[in-house]
């Protein structure tokens, strides 16, 4: 006999509440403390509205991406903007090299060596250019949402239809292996493939990682560049469990319709430390940090300087400092709070 996927979920959902129930002094007691968490400062006022990512390069420049403006802005270890790669034209006698020549970009990386790529959803490009906003070239790819670069010039890159998770791309833009199958939570096709949309993040050892942006549990899958999947970093706390029921229930609902599928993300943001592979992930204002086996070492509420909570979708790991960006707040610099102790 075929059971129902809504019964299915609602006793999954019931057998969770009990578990939850029976352990929830227990697990209360080992769970880390909740910590607010406030910015020292706003940076780079001039984003705001439309910011998409934030990344760092090798060189210690950041790179910034707003769409549909300013679009990609670089700026040096010292705050200054040395370059811009627009969506809108600019003054031809701009004080920084500019470019009009990105539709609409959803993400961006930058290599070891210094290349840009952006992933420009508005023209279904992955545009290439060099560390002086030289194009380079460009190829196609539908409806990219994320990328990152990868060793050896590859680029690893997620999108909203493709069958599997991540496509990857040689530095001609060839695409050399796909991998990663989405996760069951809907027997509609489309609204699956939707539940299964994720960033994008890299380390230092090569690995990747894919945080799923709307399945009901919060996840990061690691992966090594050839594909291979790891382990699963997963938040599945007493406290997360009425986002879970409520995001099931709302899948329940949205499967008996025939529109296109459209859900609030329940992690928006994800940030690596480059150097360990340490996950940082946000759920709205609530920023969680997991050490590179996966154990929650503490979950803090975030807020800038002035009191008001901040929604982070982008978050950067540096060595002393985290730079987490809200769209439309803006970018905010933050100490990190793990190295306070160690100091």
């Amino acid at each position: 006999m075929r059971i129902r996927v809504g019964l299915r979920r609602r006793v999954f959902a019931v057998m969770c509440l009990l578990a939850g129930m029976c352990a929830g002094v227990a697990a209360r007691a080992q769970q880390p403390e909740e910590v607010d968490l406030s910015a020292k400062q706003r940076i780079l006022p001039a984003v705001g509205p439309g910011l998409r990512a934030v990344r760092q390069g090798a060189d210690g420049r950041l790179y910034i991406l707003a769409s549909p403006s300013p679009g990609l802005v670089v700026v040096d270890t010292k705050g200054k903007q040395i370059l811009s790669i627009n969506e809108m034209p600019t003054a031809a006698d701009s004080a920084t090299a500019s470019h009009s020549l990105i539709a609409f970009g959803e993400d961006c990386d930058v290599d070891a060596e210094g290349k840009i790529y952006v992933a420009d959803r508005g023209a279904n490009l992955i545009r290439v250019f060099s560390g002086d906003g030289t194009p380079l070239h460009s190829f196609p790819v539908k409806n990219p949402v994320s990328l990152a670069a990868l060793p050896e010039e590859e680029i690893a890159v997620a999108t909203l239809r493709e069958p599997h998770l991540v496509m990857v791309f040689d530095k001609s833009g060839q695409e050399v292996r796909e991998f990663g199958d989405p996760e069951p939570i809907s027997e509609r096709a489309d609204l699956n493939r939707f539940l299964n949309i994720g960033q994008l993040g890299t380390d230092a050892q090569g690995h990747l990682y894919y945080a799923f942006g709307y399945l009901p549990e919060p996840t990061v899958r690691q992966y090594d560049h050839l594909g291979y999947a790891g382990q699963d970093i997963q938040y599945t706390a007493i406290d997360a469990l009425p986002t879970a029921v409520a995001m099931r229930k709302e899948i329940e609902r949205q499967e008996q319709k025939t529109k296109e599928p459209f859900f609030r993300r329940v992690l928006t943001g994800l940030g690596v430390d480059h150097s360990n592979g340490e996950v940082w992930i946000a759920l709205n204002n609530n920023l969680l940090h997991f050490d590179a086996a996966g154990n929650r070492r503490a979950t803090y509420k975030i807020y800038n300087p002035q009191g008001a909570r901040l929604d982070a979708n982008t978050i950067l790991i540096q060595k002393d400092q985290l730079i987490i960006g809200s769209d439309p707040l803006g970018l905010y610099l933050f100490d990190r709070p793990d190295k306070k102790n160690t100091k």
